[in-house]
């Protein structure tokens, strides 16, 4: 396992997995096996409404509660809720979390921002930081905050590599998070030549060349799965190491392709939808 370290000095694992579209027993079943193996980065959000399954997980690994790296995030129509950090932290069973994000920048999320930095205060939360913000929102959290982001969860893979997002991150040591790691599992980013290539020459998948492209650009990852075997191999990344030149032909793949677009009426839709949180098993 690589760590990084947060501007709060906190130690984050750079690889976990994420929960993304998991039904609760998906999810439970996956961290469980994830925990297993060596991840200690878990993912999920209360919006992926499997909380629950994936604090069960973390019981039911044995592991103490020390040893795992517990991401969530909260969602629009909760930012206004002044419990809603308490009654997250119910739902995974737990009495901190290491790192709490907002996770759009929709609805009143400065009120959302507020919430955490009160939780950070009072010990509840480690670390906090921000999901699928742009830049102008970013510093406008910054430009109002008491307590600084550590952490952009956002769209980054080698096809969007988003390099003047980075390095406005990067002055203001602020780490990058890549969820669609692998570019939405798109078959052209997995078969793109460069990338076989590279897999043919180390042995691995170009999952596993494209996971490891981005552990050493920096980007800390969370691809999700709920195979057991693609669980494995999405975190056997820490045997081998890409060459600067390697490293500099993945990154000349960048043609500014992403599959997420974020719209003002897709904003609006966030703030007013309601996640069923109180339903979940």
């Amino acid at each position: 396992m690589e760590y990084t370290t947060l501007n709060n000095g906190i130690k984050m694992p750079m690889a976990g997995i994420g929960t993304f579209l998991l039904t609760p027993d998906q999810a439970e079943s996956a961290v469980l096996e994830a925990l297993k193996d060596g991840y200690r980065l878990i993912d999920t959000a209360n919006a992926y409404v499997n909380e629950k399954a994936v604090g069960r997980a973390m019981k039911k690994s044995g592991l103490t509660r020390e040893d795992i790296f517990l991401e969530t995030k909260i969602w629009p129509s909760f930012y206004m809720q002044e419990d809603a950090v308490e009654k997250t932290l119910e739902r995974l069973d737990t009495d901190y979390i290491d790192l709490l994000l907002i996770h759009q920048p929709s609805g009143n999320y400065v009120a959302g921002y507020r919430l955490m930095e009160k939780a950070y205060k009072e010990g509840k939360v480690k670390a906090i930081g921000l999901s699928n913000f742009t830049k102008e929102q970013i510093q406008e959290i910054l430009d109002i905050c008491e307590v600084k982001p550590t952490v952009l969860q956002t769209e980054v893979h080698p096809y969007f590599q988003e390099l003047e997002l980075k390095e406005f991150l990067t002055k203001e040591d602020i780490k990058i998070q890549a969820w669609y790691p692998l570019g939405h599992g798109d078959a052209a980013l997995l078969n793109d030549e460069t990338i076989v290539e590279l897999g043919k020459k180390y042995q691995k998948s170009t999952a596993q060349i494209i996971l490891r492209w981005h552990i050493q650009a920096g980007n800390i990852v969370i691809p999700g799965s709920k195979k057991p075997e693609h669980i494995k191999a999405n975190f056997d990344l820490f045997d081998f190491a890409l060459t600067e030149d390697e490293m500099k032909k993945i990154s000349g793949l960048d043609k500014n392709v992403r599959y997420y677009t974020s719209t003002p009426e897709l904003l609006k839709k966030y703030a007013e939808m309601v996640p069923p949180v109180d339903e979940q098993k």
